[in-house]
């Protein structure tokens, strides 16, 4: 297949951080970027060469978009089928909505896996409330109970610590379609990119330990803590998983790894990750040029770790007393500042990052909440 080459165009559907550190990536390599969503003057509108405002439902808009670009990729998976569809029309669409189709929805994503043999905790998909009673005496409690489509850092989640709690659980959710997912007591949170190309190849970095705070990102570390042979087992998982997927472009796959050692998807991203924004400071190649390597036909970067990382993500609560003394954070030795250009701070939104490099894990734990402290 023939590959496409720096100085072609870029179209990214979704227009946040995600898409900004991409366009980031392609423009350093000499493309264009086009980026197309609802809002005005982007993460990525800031740094691509066109932003185009428009509904991912407007088909006439998306139409237009692909006739500009020569692929197309993703920073937001929730995108209609028929979007890409229409898409698909004018421009390659990578990953494919076969891919996004199978992760944009829990029921559907889950399913996936559990049929194809893949570690998922024990599961079942709620349409009802009869379905509902059905699924806590399969599952058992305590359990989650989350809807299928549009959650993300711990939206649309309740905890059903008995039977007794399902139905006020259900009702908050607004009676959605959802999934009831067994709790799973583990010993940490992991997760892993993985790129796969056009022509078959696939390759993925190392796993990265997590944690969270009220469900949003809090911490990265990479390498994670953990014994060589979890990380063994996690790529062997990845790398089947890619394949079903029928993968072209780069995904994060997130584990609980549970106290006896073992791994179980908890959610799949066809997209980069939050977790691996430390590649860009920390490898050879950062997921972001991973992905544009993936969609244009090229081939793998090198996902050497040149240095030890820690990220923090920067929440808008940093913003409650006014502006974060951002020379504090820039004074120490090792510390990276990413912000993401959005004016608006709220409580919990992901205004950018610190990354910190050091010898140990450990050490640049330490020294990326050292920095955000100091904001």
């Amino acid at each position: 297949m023939t590959p496409i080459l720096p100085g072609s165009t870029i179209g990214v559907l979704g227009s946040g951080q995600l898409g900004r550190m991409f366009a980031m990536a392609a423009r350093r390599m000499g493309y264009r970027v086009h980026t197309l969503s609802p809002g005005e003057d982007t993460p990525t509108g800031q740094i691509a060469d066109r932003e185009i405002t428009a509904e991912y439902t407007d088909l006439d808009a998306v139409a237009a978009f692909a006739r500009d670009v020569d692929v197309i990729t993703f920073e937001f998976e929730n995108v209609s089928s028929e979007s890409t569809e229409v898409a698909a029309r004018f421009a390659p669409v990578r990953p494919s909505g076969f891919t996004l189709h199978v992760t944009q929805q829990r029921a559907r994503e889950k399913a996936f896996l559990a049929d194809r043999g893949f570690p998922v905790a024990p599961f079942a998909w709620v349409q009802s409330r009869e379905e509902l009673a059905g699924a806590v005496a399969q599952v058992g409690t305590p359990a989650v109970l989350k809807t299928a489509a549009f959650g993300y850092d711990g939206k649309g989640q309740r905890t059903v610590r008995s039977a007794g709690e399902a139905d006020a659980a259900w009702d908050e959710l607004g009676r959605q379609e959802a999934v009831l997912e067994r709790f799973i007591d583990f010993e940490r949170e992991v997760s892993l990119i993985v790129a796969r190309g056009v022509s078959g190849w696939t390759i993925t970095y190392g796993l990265i330990e997590n944690t969270h705070t009220q469900h949003i990102l809090d911490t990265s570390v990479y390498p994670a803590r953990v014994e060589a042979r979890i990380e063994r087992a996690a790529k062997g998982i990845v790398h089947e998983l890619a394949e079903a997927l029928e993968l072209v472009g780069v995904a994060c796959i997130e584990f609980f790894l549970t106290r006896d050692g073992e791994l179980l998807i908890n959610e799949i991203a066809p997209r980069p990750h939050n977790s691996g924004h430390l590649t860009i400071d920390a490898c050879m190649t950062s997921q972001f040029e991973q992905q544009l390597r993936a969609i244009c036909g090229l081939p793998p970067g090198s996902t050497e770790l040149l240095r030890t990382a820690a990220m923090a993500n920067l929440l808008g609560n940093l913003w409650e007393y006014g502006e974060p003394n951002w020379p504090a954070a820039c004074l120490m030795p090792g510390v990276r500042l990413h912000l993401y250009g959005k004016a608006d701070a709220r409580p919990g939104r992901k205004m950018g990052h610190l990354t910190a490099l050091a010898n140990t894990p450990d050490e640049a734990l330490r020294l990326a909440l050292k920095a955000r402290a100091a904001l």
